[in-house]
């Protein structure tokens, strides 16, 4: 199996295994997908950090208003009457005001903890590392994990409003906000590899030839930004390792300048009398004061 290291601009997103016979059109559209989805479970874990904080998302016409606003205009939550936490709640005001505040207990924050921790390690970066290839199953199961956990902590599922929820049915609605320039478009993929693009209508053998036994990096980006730019020759830790090289042989320079020419005179093999003093067995005789 080939496995590609994807990259988005110079940083390493997860690792794809494929082979060289898959049409380049069905490495973009998987590839693009397990990239959006790791963006969406970044996003809901982000929010579920924040339900476990202060609860359920206030209606649109009541966030952001403060509680003298809200009592004057007469408005009320009625979603967070009814999506209420499972084991009760503690009051804890979200400080800038898009959340109710009705905080679920402990044990069910740690559910939420524990299964946010899970999920973005299942899509983490760091598998490239751990050479975990990432797979449209995984993503879909760290979703699953997640909407499990909601259910747990509330029963009665989230108001209709609540990004979280919207998230879990695809109504989500990202329109100017920094996370929709996030979100690649899957007609709008592109794949580069070693500077040139990979064509939608051709086969990854067309690019890599016919051995299955190879790793390469592969660059996801949007159509019409350009091409990407190249890997540097040398990788990072290589970089880091030369530099380390490069200066323990400036300090070994540094003090073999230091030293004096004619500082080997010292040296026992430099000794004149070291033949004689062998002989007479005088050699290794140290002097101890009385």
């Amino acid at each position: 199996m080939v496995k590609l290291v994807i990259k988005k601009g110079d940083q390493n997103q997860f690792l794809y295994e494929t082979t060289v016979s898959t049409p380049v059109d069905e490495i973009i559209k998987e590839v693009t997908t397990i990239y959006n989805g790791r963006l969406k479970i970044s996003r809901i874990c982000d929010e579920m950090e924040e339900l476990a904080k202060h609860g359920t998302l206030l209606p649109p016409n009541i966030m952001g208003l403060t509680d003298e606003q809200v009592e004057e205009l007469k408005l009320v939550d009625e979603w967070g009457e009814k999506c209420v936490p499972s084991g009760g709640w503690t009051f804890n005001k979200d400080p800038i005001g898009r959340r109710n505040g009705k905080q679920p207990n402990e044990n069910m924050q740690d559910v939420i903890k524990r299964t946010t921790e899970e999920a973005k390690k299942m899509v983490s970066k760091k598998q490239v590392q751990n050479n975990v290839c990432v797979t449209l199953r995984m993503v879909q199961d760290a979703l699953d994990i997640l909407r499990g956990a909601v259910t747990i902590v509330y029963p009665m599922n989230l108001p209709p409003h609540d990004v979280i929820r919207q998230e879990f049915e695809n109504t989500e609605d990202l329109s100017g906000l920094q996370a929709s320039l996030e979100v690649i478009e899957i007609t709008q993929a592109q794949l580069w590899f070693s500077g040139r693009e990979m064509l939608r209508g051709k086969k990854l053998s067309d690019y890599i030839g016919n051995n299955e036994k190879t790793k390469l990096i592969v660059k996801l980006q949007k159509q019409g930004q350009g091409a990407p730019a190249r890997e540097p020759v040398v990788s990072e830790e290589e970089r880091k390792q030369m530099m380390l090289h490069a200066h323990r042989r400036q300090e070994e320079l540094k003090k073999l300048e230091q030293d004096d020419d004619d500082q080997y005179l010292n040296a026992a093999w430099a000794d004149s009398g070291s033949l004689k003093k062998s002989f007479h067995g005088l050699s290794n005789i140290s002097w101890r004061p009385k």
